[in-house]
């Protein structure tokens, strides 16, 4: 291979450490030269450019309190989801709008319920070895829960109601949802 050939396209015909050689440039760059991948000009608040900065989302801390430099957040739940309801920071996302989280009244209704039942194929063996063993009858014995039904999931806040409906699962699940129904009651208050 020959020597590295020297860039046509810059001014200074990419001379090492010069502009052309590759090396970003500081930013801002010199009025009327945009600068390696930068534009010309710093970017006006708009579309995709925030006018303020973010805060932080890690906050360090020096033995429990926030380290100095770092403002603590203001009070607000985390992500929380019942059905179509969420609580992102102080507000209530439901379909039909958003509610304030505070002063927030919640409700639920079990509108599911759990059967119990010999399946058929406890029968069947029960009837089978019955005639063989005598012992056919412990199959009897077998039982099979299914939980059928729905949770009704309610929230007034600001003189607003939604209310969604969660299946139910299992027999647990009514637990699960009232323990979620809790914490945002917490959040609530």
């Amino acid at each position: 291979m020959s020597e590295q050939q020297p860039n046509p396209y810059a001014k200074d015909n990419g001379a090492p450490g010069g502009p052309g050689y590759g090396y970003p440039q500081g930013y801002p760059a010199t009025p009327g030269t945009p600068g390696y991948g930068y534009p010309a000009t710093p970017p006006a608040p708009g579309y995709g450019y925030p006018a303020t900065p973010p805060a932080p989302g890690y906050q360090p801390t020096v033995g429990g309190m926030p380290a100095p430099g770092f403002a603590p957040q203001g009070v607000g739940g985390s992500g929380l989801a019942l059905g179509d309801i969420t609580i992102a920071g102080d507000q209530i996302i439901t379909p039909s709008g958003p509610m304030p989280l505070k002063g927030a009244m919640w409700n639920a209704t079990d509108f599911s319920r759990t059967e119990t039942k010999i399946p058929t194929h406890a029968v069947v063996l029960a009837i089978v070895f019955f005639l063989f063993c005598l012992l056919g009858l412990l199959f009897l014995l077998m039982k099979e829960k299914t939980t059928t039904g729905y949770i009704q999931v309610t929230v007034t806040s600001g003189g607003r109601h939604h209310s969604t409906m969660i299946p139910a699962v299992d027999a647990s699940t009514y637990p699960w949802v009232m323990n979620q129904i809790n914490y945002a009651r917490s959040l609530s208050i």
